[in-house]
């Protein structure tokens, strides 16, 4: 399937860009992560219906109505852009006209990456270079508070991930790299184009 034929398929509209010109210049421009790489992320990554899937910088939320739409897990779209958080909603409306509305909930929340609350339900984290890495690192501070209150084993997804991202991964937190997925077709052309998967306990 294409792009575009995936959407109709989730009842969304997510493709396009958008630079945030009145934004900061710590926040990146919207920019949904391909299909095609979130199918080869999906054919070694298993979700359960029980985790809570949290997409940071949501934009139109393609990410967050795949993993609902495939595996039934809850998940939390952070978005603190105005009309990319309006276009979520709008898919959100759409995407519940499904036939059956099925598994965990899925709700977006308007706000800063770096001010969202963790709950303890939720285990897996999503970023696609959202924003600059001083905001990624007060993301992921967050998670291993959280983790701190309520121990449990989570994941970090990162997608085409920036140098500066990997190299705080690696060096500044206790998660270790489980697990590279390339995106075979693309990253012949491009060695960005993988996602690594950071695994905090067991």
């Amino acid at each position: 399937m294409n792009e575009k034929e995936y959407d109709n398929l989730l009842r969304i509209k997510t493709g396009g860009t958008l630079e945030l010109l009145s934004q900061s210049a710590h926040y990146n421009r919207y920019e949904a992560t391909p299909y095609e790489a979130l199918d080869e992320l999906f054919k070694s990554y298993e979700l359960k219906r029980s985790d809570g899937f949290v997409d940071f910088g949501c934009g139109k939320a393609r990410v967050s109505f795949y993993v609902h739409h495939h595996f039934g897990s809850s998940v939390t779209g952070i978005e603190m852009n105005g009309q990319l958080y309006e276009d979520a909603i709008e898919n959100l409306v759409r995407y519940r006209r499904k036939a059956k509305f099925r598994g965990g909930a899925i709700r977006f929340e308007r706000c800063f990456a770096e001010t969202y609350e963790i709950d303890p339900s939720e285990n897996k984290f999503y970023f696609f270079n959202p924003f600059s890495i001083q905001i990624f690192m007060t993301a992921i501070s967050n998670i291993l508070m959280s983790v701190e209150r309520a121990a449990r084993p989570v994941d970090v997804i990162l997608y085409y991930p920036t140098a500066e991202y990997v190299q705080y991964m690696d060096n500044q937190t206790p998660f270790e790299l489980w697990k590279e997925v390339k995106v075979d077709r693309l990253y012949d052309k491009n060695e960005n184009e993988r996602f690594l998967i950071y695994r905090l306990g067991e």
